[in-house]
């Protein structure tokens, strides 16, 4: 699969990067952490997936962003294929892989250009590979908030640098079956974000 990244994008997201994985990685681990023990089960703008299955594939993919960088081994099941049975602590399954993937991102200095990545489209310049990320953990954050009834972690700050980064660049993992058609309509970034990756902001 191939996909474009255009310079004026890196550009941009060049001077934030850290600064929305970070916000991205606690919006994730905040969430996670106010799950009642009684809503692992209830259903997510996930099709198919209930909230220990959404908490499950992110910290997944995380540990599959970490393992591409370098750091740990990766995600020992398939996050595409959560079995919502997590046989320990799923808090501290994602609070784990959060330090795994924010350890393996540290190693990344500033002037390296390219980082690989678990992505189908491989290598790809580190603001734009970092933001990736981040959006996987954004995004999640906000399914099971959502699902369990909290506010919603995104803000315009972190939609805006999220979405600049997703547009152009996730269509091969659309056409694969990660993320559902566009949501037509209109909004803030926040809710561009959300219907780019097939959700509705009103979920």
């Amino acid at each position: 699969m191939e996909t474009t990244t255009t310079p004026e994008s890196s550009t941009l997201l060049a001077p934030v990067w850290r600064d929305v994985l970070t916000a991205s990685h606690e919006a994730l681990r905040s969430v996670v952490a106010r799950i009642e023990p009684d809503q692992w089960q209830l259903a997510t703008p996930c099709a198919e997936w209930n909230v220990a299955q959404v908490a499950e594939h992110a910290a997944g993919d995380q540990r599959a962003f970490a393992a591409a960088l370098g750091v740990g081994t990766g995600p020992d099941y398939d996050p595409f294929s959560p079995s919502g049975t997590i046989a320990d602590d799923p808090v501290a399954l994602v609070t784990s892989a959060l330090e795994e993937t924010a350890t393996a991102w540290a190693t990344v200095t500033d002037d390296t250009e390219n980082v690989p990545t678990p992505l189908p489209f491989g290598p790809l310049p580190t603001p734009v590979a970092a933001v990736l990320c981040a959006l996987d953990a954004a995004v999640h954050a906000w399914d099971i908030a959502i699902a369990t009834g909290q506010d919603s972690p995104l803000t315009e700050e972190l939609s805006a640098p999220i979405l600049a980064a997703a547009q152009g660049r996730i269509e091969p993992l659309r056409d694969w079956g990660a993320y559902g058609p566009v949501v037509e309509g209109d909004g803030s970034s926040t809710d561009h974000l959300l219907r780019y990756l097939g959700r509705r902001p009103g979920n």
